[in-house]
């Protein structure tokens, strides 16, 4: 312990594992410690189902008819994976996938007037769809034909959209779309947690339509990816990485101290030993005194024993209510996963809701997500803080992660990492660059 390391990361969370890995690839000297005896920190899945009983303080232990307790694996934080989203980039140009196996997730709906309805993605269910009418569907056709053929530079692709400049609300104009129709394409399509993005320049949320599309069309049920046992995999994965280019791992490690000298960090103190480092990278957990609140999440896992109503029985899927459909400034997301992904016993479902805390009621706020699900076996709430870093680090040389939030996919997550890596190195994240390190060790033929 009583050693010189480039690096120390506190946490094993999602993020702090991929940066870990991505460090240790890199050529760094990495020591990872976790006060916890389990990976994953807030992004953990916990196994089995009494310990999930025991950590919401839950005064019964789980009845027989919830089956063995060591089937489960429950998520804490809910999010499913774009099938050609960044960290299915990372995960593929590091060969973390060698660990994992993923299923894609059978539906993506949309809440609308009290009822869900399939998310229409491609021309074909757009026409086919009950959410619009007939004129409305070929006004969304164009619209859509017009994101496909987007090209920010080609000029000839613009139709008299500066990408620039042209706002969304307006670009909505030009299509003539309907509040409906706006409603689940930014919301379900572009995946906006609110309305914010409607009087910002178009050009991210084209970008984020097409990732949406292409990601369907990689897969063709629906865009998003789940990995089997659980989303706890995905950190052990990147772990390993870190493992196998000479990275140190402790769990169950205490951390007593993070020492500073000069106003940087020089090291970590535990159980009486430091272990020296030029750099430190931690969740906010580890250094409560350098990150600021920045709201609340509220997350509901509810155990079921059927599929969710109206899904056509999908053993997984999303449903996205948009702000405006109950009078709400951010979405509600329900992800559901069920036995089919070996986190439940047989026959079981998970579908855990969340959004952003607008009240000082949080519980009545997700009450539509609810119904959506009843009849509920049993319900599990949290209710957590969402932390952001004071500063970025420079200084400090103290890199902190921000808490994961309401979204139900992980491309604000990987946002995250990309800027850490930035304020860490002084240079952007290359994802090539990964891919030919990763080549110089495995040799290119086991791709």
């Amino acid at each position: 312990m009583d050693e010189e390391y480039d690096v120390i990361v506190l946490g094993t969370g999602l993020t702090e594992c991929i940066l870990s890995g991505i460090m240790s690839v890199n050529g760094k000297k990495v020591l990872h410690m976790d006060r916890n005896p389990y990976y994953g920190g807030e992004s953990s899945s916990i196994t089995p189902l009494e310990e999930l009983y025991k950590r919401f303080s839950l005064p019964d232990s789980p009845p027989e008819s919830m089956g063995r307790g060591r089937d489960w694996n429950v998520d804490l934080i809910p999010k499913f994976l774009m099938a050609n989203g960044q960290l299915v980039k990372m995960l593929l140009y590091t060969e973390v996938t060698r660990y994992l196996d993923f299923k894609v997730v059978e539906g993506s709906f949309v809440y609308k007037g009290g009822k869900i309805y399939k998310v229409p993605s491609t021309e074909t269910e757009a026409l086919a769809s009950n959410l619009m009418g007939m004129f409305e569907k070929r006004r969304f056709r164009k619209f859509l034909v017009f994101v496909a053929n987007f090209d920010e530079n080609d000029p000839k692709t613009f139709e008299g959209v500066d990408p620039k400049t042209t706002t969304m609300r307006d670009v909505y104009k030009k299509f003539d779309l309907g509040q409906d129709v706006i409603d689940f394409t930014g919301h379900a399509l572009a995946l906006y947690r609110t309305d914010d993005y409607l009087d910002v320049p178009c050009l991210e949320t084209i970008n984020r339509i097409k990732l949406y599309s292409e990601s369907l069309a990689r897969y063709g049920k629906s865009p998003y990816l789940y990995p089997l046992y659980g989303l706890g995999e995905l950190p052990q994965g990147f772990a390993r990485l870190s493992a196998i280019y000479g990275g140190t791992y402790m769990l169950n490690k205490p951390v007593d101290e993070i020492v500073m000298e000069g106003g940087h960090v020089i090291g970590v103190k535990s159980e009486g030993e430091v272990a020296r480092c030029k750099q430190l990278i931690c969740d906010p957990s580890y250094i409560p005194d350098r990150v600021r609140k920045a709201g609340q999440v509220i997350r509901v896992i509810c155990v079921l024993s059927h599929p969710i109503k109206n899904t056509n029985d999908a053993n997984s899927c999303q449903i996205i209510i948009p702000q405006n459909q109950v009078n709400r400034n951010s979405d509600i997301y329900v992800c559901m996963i069920s036995y089919a992904h070996n986190v439940a016993a047989q026959g079981k479902y998970i579908a855990i809701v969340s959004t952003t805390v607008e009240t000082s009621e949080p519980e009545a706020e997700i009450e539509p997500a609810l119904e959506l699900l009843e009849p509920i076996d049993q319900k599990f709430v949290a209710i957590s803080d969402l932390y952001e870093p004071t500063d970025d680090g420079t200084d400090s040389q103290v890199f902190a992660s921000r808490s994961y939030d309401a979204t139900t996919h992980f491309e604000t997550t990987c946002n995250d990492i990309k800027d850490i890596y930035k304020r860490m190195t002084g240079s952007d994240f290359d994802f090539e660059n990964m891919k030919r390190k990763q080549n110089d060790v495995f040799g290119e033929d086991e791709q």
